[in-house]
C-alpha cells in the first residue's frame, strides 16, 4: 500500500461515522446545529492514530469528504437525482452545488435572474429539489456562488435583466482599457464590446467578465443573494468562489477609480493629494500610480469588506451555517495579485474555513501547499481542494492520503461533473466508487 492510501485509510476511517454497507449511505451531521457544534470541537488532528481503528461517536468531528457540482448538473431533475444517488453510493457526505454560477440562479424566485437552462422550467427548483434529496441520505448541501465571475465573454445571457445587460458600468475594467474607457458611457454597446474582446483575447488568462469589487451595487447584491440563500434554504453552508480580482490589471473602471481617489484623500498628506489631483485633470491614473501602496491595500480592502459583510450576515441568521471559501493555495500570491487575504481573514473570523484549490498533478507541490495552508490557518479550518481532472485516480487517491497525513478537515474534489465523464473506471467500478472505497474499504 502506497504512503497515500496508508495515510488515508488510518485518518479518514477515525472520522467518519459508520456506513451502512447495504445501502452505501454515508451517515453525517446533515442540517441544523450539529454543524455548528462540529466546528467548536477543539480536538486536534495531526496526532498519531492508533492501528486498531473503531468507529467514532456522533459527537466527535466528521471529515468533510466533498464534491464541487458544477451547475451544468443541477439544469435537470433527473441529473440532480442521479448526482445525489452517486454521491452517496461513494461515500461522500458534502456536496458544494453551483446556484450562482455567471450571475444568474440556479433556483427559483432568486435577486438574479434565473440560469438559461432553467428560464423554461417551473417544475422543480435545482437547488431545494438538491437539498431534499441530499438530506434524505444525510449529505450536508452547501450554495457555492461564484461571486465577481458573472459571464462568459462569448456567450451572455439571453435575460436583459442580467447585470451585464442592466448594469455595464459595474463590470470591471483592466488597465490595458482604462484611459480609452474612462469617458465612454457604459451604456454604449461599444463599451461591453471592447470588455469582452480583451477577455476573449486574454482567455488563458481570464475566464471571463468580473464585476467591480469597490461597487456599493455590487457588494450589496451579492449580499442580497447570499442573505436570501440562507433565509429562503434549508443549506448547511455558504461556499463563496471567485472572491478576488481577476489579477493586478483590475480594476479600473471610472467608478473604481473615483472611490479610490476619494478613499485615498483620508489618508495621504493634502498637499501630496492636492498635487496628484492636479495631475489626474490629464491622466485618469494618476492616483493609482502616485500611490501604488494604498492602491492595492485599496482593493485588498473591498474584497476583505465582502467576506466580512457576508460571515456576518450569515451568522446573524443561522449560526449553524458554514462559510467557506475557495482561495488561491498560495497565500503571498493570493494576498499580492488577487488581493485575496485569506489569511487575514482566517484570523479575524471572518470566514470557517478555506478550501485551497491545490489543484496541481504533482504530489510534492500539492503537500507544500496544503501543508502551507494548515499551518497557517489550523488544520481544523481547511478543505484540500483535489483537481481531479489533472491527475489520475491513483494520483487523487495519493493526494487525499496526503491530506490525511497533515491532517486537515476534509476534501472537496473538483468536480463531480469531470469525475463521471472522464473519471477513470476499471471493471465496471465508475470513478468517484473507486475513490470512495478508499476510505468506505479501509482496514479498521
Amino acid at each position: 500500500m502506497s504512503r497515500g492510501s496508508a495515510d488515508l485509510f488510518r485518518y479518514w476511517a477515525t472520522a467518519l461515522i459508520v456506513t451502512q454497507a447495504a445501502s452505501c449511505t454515508t451517515v453525517s451531521t446533515g442540517a441544523g446545529p450539529n454543524v455548528q457544534a462540529e466546528w467548536e470541537v477543539e480536538e486536534p488532528l495531526l496526532e498519531s492514530r492508533p492501528a486498531t481503528l473503531k468507529a467514532v461517536p456522533v459527537a466527535a468531528p466528521i471529515a468533510t469528504k466533498g464534491l464541487w457540482v458544477v451547475r451544468t448538473t443541477l439544469s435537470h431533475p433527473d441529473s440532480i437525482r442521479a448526482m445525489v444517488r452517486r454521491a452517496a453510493g461513494a461515500g461522500f457526505n458534502t456536496l458544494l452545488v453551483q446556484v450562482r454560477g455567471r450571475g444568474d440562479a440556479y433556483y427559483l424566485g432568486g435577486i438574479d435572474p434565473p440560469a438559461d437552462a432553467i428560464q423554461a422550467r417551473t417544475d422543480f427548483d435545482p437547488l431545494e429539489l438538491t437539498i431534499q434529496e441530499a438530506h434524505a441520505r444525510g449529505i450536508q448541501v452547501h450554495a457555492w456562488m461564484n461571486v465577481h465571475l458573472v459571464s462568459s465573454a462569448v456567450v451572455l445571457s439571453q435575460d436583459r435583466r442580467h447585470l451585464v445587460h442592466e448594469r455595464p458600468d459595474l463590470l470591471a475594467v483592466p488597465e490595458v482599457l482604462a484611459r480609452d474607457l474612462f469617458s465612454v458611457d457604459p451604456g454604449d454597446p461599444a463599451y461591453l464590446t471592447r470588455l469582452r474582446e480583451h477577455a476573449r483575447e486574454n482567455r488563458d488568462r481570464i475566464e471571463g467578465l468580473y464585476t467591480n469589487p469597490a461597487a456599493p451595487e455590487v457588494k450589496e447584491r451579492v449580499h442580497a443573494v447570499a442573505m436570501d440563500l440562507v433565509d429562503r434554504f434549508a443549506i448547511d453552508g455558504i461556499h463563496l468562489d471567485y472572491l478576488r480580482y481577476p489579477s493586478s490589471d483590475f480594476d479600473y473602471s471610472r467608478r473604481s477609480l473615483e472611490r479610490f481617489r476619494l478613499w485615498v484623500q483620508q489618508r495621504v498628506p493634502p498637499g501630496r493629494w492636492a498635487e496628484v489631483a492636479l495631475e489626474a485633470d490629464a491622466d485618469p491614473l494618476a492616483f493609482v500610480q502616485g500611490f501604488p501602496g494604498l492602491w492595492a491595500e485599496f482593493r485588498r480592502a473591498q474584497i476583505t469588506d465582502m467576506v466580512e459583510r457576508i460571515y456576518t450576515g450569515v451568522k446573524q441568521r443561522r449560526p449553524e451555517v458554514v462559510v467557506s471559501v475557495a482561495v488561491f493555495p498560495d497565500a503571498r500570491e493570493s494576498f499580492t495579485y488577487r488581493y485575496q487575504d485569506w489569511e487575514g481573514w482566517l484570523r479575524a473570523g471572518f470566514v470557517d474555513v478555506v478550501a485551497p484549490m491545490a489543484y496541481n498533478p504533482d504530489d510534492e507541490r500539492f503537500d507544500e501547499a496544503i501543508s502551507r495552508a494548515a499551518a497557517v490557518a489550523g488544520p481544523d479550518r481547511i478543505w484540500a481542494g483535489v483537481g481531479t481532472h489533472l491527475t489520475s485516480y491513483a494520483g487523487t487517491v495519493s493526494k487525499l492520503g496526503i491530506a490525511g497525513q497533515v491532517g486537515v478537515r476534509g476534501f472537496v474534489l473538483f468536480s463531480y461533473d469531470w469525475a463521471v465523464a472522464f473519471g477513470e473506471g476499471m471493471d465496471g467500478v465508475p470513478f468517484l466508487q473507486r475513490v470512495g472505497r478508499t476510505f468506505r474499504d479501509s482496514p479498521r
